[in-house]
């Protein structure tokens, strides 16, 4: 009897875990959504919704390692026209949820380019946010 109930007791809380983790990987689509969407539309407020105000944006141009501010960033983005969403194609590869901490794995296909970006995210008073971009760029 002893053995059927911390059976139970296990496939109980397995199951809670399982549920809670993708209950948590739903919202981190949708927090990488925001990103996306926030770079097509050049949407600030999109941005500042995915991003923790304090998160760097690091990775190559070419050759040059970049370092970058999330505001500096953001700012940059969010000027001009919206972005035209039949030439651009936004996925998410691999997501994994460790407790708090998330990482995902995105392939960005822009005209001539892709972009391989790997995020991390922490979760912040219930809400998924990026605080780390780094990036990468090869050129077609």
């Amino acid at each position: 009897m002893k053995k059927i109930f911390v059976l139970f007791a296990f496939l109980v809380l397995a199951n809670f875990s399982y549920a809670q983790e993708e209950s948590d990987r739903e919202l981190i689509i949708q927090t990488v959504q925001l990103y996306f969407d926030g770079m097509m539309e050049r949407d600030r407020s999109k941005l500042d919704q995915a991003f923790l105000p304090e998160a760097r944006l690091i990775g190559y141009r070419g050759e040059n390692l970049t370092i970058t501010d999330f505001e500096t960033w953001a700012s940059g983005t969010a000027k001009g026209t919206p972005r035209d969403t039949n030439e651009y194609k936004n996925n998410i590869v691999s997501i994994r949820v460790q407790g708090n901490t998330a990482s995902v794995e995105t392939e960005l296909y822009w005209p001539g380019i892709y972009y391989y970006d790997f995020l991390t995210l922490i979760k912040v008073n219930g809400t998924w946010k990026i605080v780390h971009k780094s990036w990468t760029e090869k050129k077609l």
